[in-house]
Formats: C-alpha cells, structure tokens, sequence
C-alpha cells in the first residue's frame, strides 16, 4: 500500500466510526425522549438516521476493504447487494435532508396552519414516496447488471461493464443524478432561501422594536446598549449560518462524488484512482455531519443526550460504589474471623 492508500484507509475508519457512535446516539435520542419521538420531524430524522447506520455498516467496510486489497472484496452477489443498498441510501437520505428542510419551509413560512400541513399522516406519505423513488432507480440497474465493483472507488456501486451499453447507461446515470443530487437540491435552496427571507423580516422587526426601545432608555447604561447592539448582530448571523450549513455541507460532501461519476463517462477526461476515493469520502462524510447538523447540536437532543450520559455515569458510580461497599464489609468479615 502507498502512503496516500494508507491515509484513504485510515479516514475511512474514522468516517466509520464517528457516524457509528454519532447516528447511534441520535437513534439513542429518539428512543429516549417522547418529546422527540412527538415531533414530526422526528420521522424524517428517524429515516435518515436509518439509512446513515445501514451506510455505516455495510458500504463503508467494503470500501475500506477495496482500498486496502485493491480489488471486490467478497462475492458477486454481496457487492450486488451492498451496490443496490449504495444507490438506495443515497438517494434516499438526499431526499430526507428534502423533506426536512421543507418541514421547516411550511414550520415557519405557515405557521398558524403548520399542524394541519404537516401531520404524522402527511409525513408517513412523504417518507413512502423517498422510499418509492430511492429504491425504482437500484431496481433498474440491478435488473440490467449495472451493478458491480468500480475500482475508480474502490467501492461497489453503479457500474457498467458491457461497452454495447454506454449509451443507455449515460441515460440512466445523468437522469439518476438528476432526480437525486439536483431535485434535493433545488427542493433545498427554494425552501431554505425563503425561511431565511423569513426570518430576516423578523429580524428586521425585532431590531426597530430593540432601537425604538433604547432610544426611549436614555439613562441606560452603555454596557447594556452594547449588548443589546451584540445580539441584534448575533441574531441576523444566526438563520444565515444555519442555512449556509444545511445547503453548505450538502454540496461540499456530495457534488464533487456527482460531478466525478458524471465526468467519468466522459473518455476525454482520466480521473485519478486517489481522487475517486477522495469524492467517496467526501459523500461518506455527510454521514459524520448529518447527525451533527440535524440533530444533535439542537437544544432538545443536546439536552436528551446529556441526560442519557449522566444516566449512564450516574448507574456506573452507584454499581462501583456498591462493589466497593461490598469489598469492604468482605474485608472487615475476614478480620472479625
């Protein structure tokens, strides 16, 4: 193995192992908390958090595997197998991250009407449909052994062996990416783009109301004037980070892997092995973020999560206290004997 192999290999792991531990904790989350468990979002992040832990276990050992022996690790019919999962989840968590931000579209552009929009029953359809649409695409190309080993990835993927059908799989490969990467993209930037339009109009009522009212304050003192300006800043800063991150880390993670798989039809261009994998990695990234992004550094699941680790410390403190206790009364026995 190269050094660049060595270095692919060992970010592999750690992509592997931080969207194990980070996925596992928000499914930890929604177990944990009925609050969370209430909430409609829930189902979306429930079916991304899903498809990220069958991600986790299933292509990113095969990938690692690929990059370390260079080859298809396993038989034919489990790199068919982990190939149809590879389509499926991807596409199926794209539209997930498009059903939440228009969740968030109706949460705050409809506000008064927004429990009647959206319902567990209307979030049930949504989801069915993701399903429906991630696994029609894998169905096809399985079904016309466009599946197998790309050595480009080191990963078992979309793959077209047979030169007589270039053309069809050109086709089917530009639409995939189409109705994947760029419709959850769309869906993404409209929906976002207007909550942000939206809470940049609140902000902008909020910051008359809070100059309006230190104006009147004149005997306030200038520390607290200072605040008040610090915080009017920090709040228009903050829809626009949210936003930037939501649309930000779904085009970093996944357009260089979609512009690769589109220019390697191509014949003019060579694509390096070593950056194959590197656009591989990038899409397995957003499996690390997506736990982050979503969940986890909310309020509500930071919250549960702190919960459900003192919960853990405070049992193993109470069973170590208690082995203790029993240690020392076995102690003085044994001296009283």
């Amino acid at each position: 193995m190269s050094i660049w192999e060595v270095i692919l290999a060992f970010v592999v792991v750690v992509l592997m192992l931080v969207a194990l531990l980070a996925n596992v904790l928000v499914l930890m989350c929604f177990l944990y908390s009925a609050d969370i468990r209430k909430q409609v979002p829930g189902l979306f992040i429930l079916n991304l958090t899903f498809c990220n832990l069958l991600m986790t276990v299933s292509n990113m050992p095969l990938t690692l595997a690929g990059i370390i022996y260079k080859s298809q690790p396993g038989g034919d019919q489990i790199c068919h197998i982990v190939g149809f999962l590879e389509t499926f989840l991807t596409t199926n968590s794209m539209l997930s991250m498009a059903a939440l931000s228009i969740d968030r579209w109706i949460a705050v552009v409809f506000p008064l009407s927004y429990h009647s929009k959206m319902r567990y029953r209307d979030a049930a359809l949504i989801l069915s449909y993701t399903w429906l649409h991630s696994v029609s695409f894998p169905i096809v190309a399985a079904s016309l052994s466009w599946v197998g080993f790309h050595h480009l990835y080191a990963s078992c993927t979309l793959y077209n062996k047979r030169p007589e059908d270039r053309t069809q799989f050109v086709i089917f490969t530009g639409v995939f990416h189409t109705l994947s990467f760029l419709l959850s993209l769309i869906v993404l930037c409209f929906t976002y783009l207007k909550v942000l339009k939206v809470a940049r109009f609140h902000c902008k009522r909020i910051d008359v109301i809070t100059m309006q009212t230190l104006v009147l304050l004149v005997d306030i003192h200038p520390s607290v004037r200072e605040r008040c300006l610090e915080e009017q800043k920090r709040r228009r800063q903050r829809a626009t980070k949210k936003i930037s991150t939501f649309i930000g880390t779904f085009i970093l993670c996944f357009a260089p892997y979609v512009i690769t798989r589109l220019v390697e039809l191509s014949s003019v261009v060579h694509i390096s092995s070593h950056w194959g994998i590197i656009s591989k990695c990038l899409a397995y990234s957003k499996v690390v973020s997506d736990p982050f992004v979503y969940s986890l550094l909310r309020h509500q699941y930071k919250k549960t999560w702190k919960d459900i680790i003192n919960k853990i410390l405070k049992r193993s403190s109470i069973n170590s206290s208690a082995l203790t206790s029993e240690s020392h009364n076995r102690n003085i026995l044994q001296l009283n004997e």
